[in-house]
């Protein structure tokens, strides 16, 4: 069972397929009020015949972040297969991404610019939780998360089924707008701290870096992701 807060991110799993348990709602005066978003919840809530319980301010003490007076229980999140990706036009590869709120991010931006599905590994990654949920502002509901064992095979099975495969790295030669991104593509992302792992590197059908003028020259993995998810769709006309 996972838990999720936050109205959006509450909304959003109800309109979507996954089986909700029971919902907890804080007592209001305007949770019937159909005209703002918690009178909405609640609604959709009773539609579908799922247990309310309206709580007081104490049920929420321990909760951390911004729960908004709103959390619902579910089912625990249901990885996709690696098999069940292949016919998808562009993937992106979390290289031991470990911070939840990067990982939410970045499943936001791959489904805002038609990636069709998030790799992550089931080791030393962040998994599906709240977190993820709330970052991703309902986005993971709306895209394919798949986990496996070793990224590095699945490099491989997905050229098997003709992806080019780029990792991002600030040392690359090639910038992200000169290189070519059209077609299947599959976008590696690598650890907050030290980037991509050897194997991988090496594994990747080319290395690409994103251009900077300033004096900072690096980026959040979720900042970079995001930059690179923009330029693969552009490239290949937002579609």
């Amino acid at each position: 069972m996972q838990r999720i807060y936050g109205r959006k991110s509450v909304l959003e799993t109800i309109d979507s397929k996954q089986k909700i348990l029971r919902a907890f709602i804080l007592k209001n005066k305007n949770q019937e009020n159909t005209h703002n978003i918690l009178g909405k919840i609640v609604k959709k809530l009773k539609d579908k015949d799922i247990p309310i319980e309206f709580v007081d301010k104490s049920f929420f003490e321990n909760v951390d972040g911004n729960h908004q007076g709103v959390m619902i229980e579910i089912e625990d999140f249901v990885y996709k297969s690696l098999s069940s990706i292949m016919d998808k036009e562009r993937v992106i590869l979390l290289d031991e991404i470990e911070d939840p709120h990067n990982l939410g991010a970045i499943i936001r931006s791959a489904e805002a610019f038609g990636f069709g599905a998030v790799i992550i590994t089931e080791r030393r990654s962040a998994k599906v939780n709240s977190t993820v949920y709330k970052t991703s502002a309902g986005a993971i509901n709306n895209i394919d998360l798949v986990m496996v064992k070793n990224l590095n095979r699945a490099i491989k099975a997905l050229k098997e089924n003709n992806f080019w495969i780029y990792g991002l790295a600030g040392e690359a030669e090639s910038s992200l707008g000169q290189t070519d991104l059209r077609g299947k593509i599959g976008l590696v992302v690598g650890n907050e701290g030290s980037g991509l792992s050897r194997l991988v590197r090496e594994n990747c059908d080319g290395l690409i870096k994103i251009p900077m003028l300033g004096q900072i020259n690096s980026l959040n993995a979720s900042v970079a992701a995001g930059l690179a998810i923009y330029e693969v769709s552009r490239q290949n006309g937002f579609k």
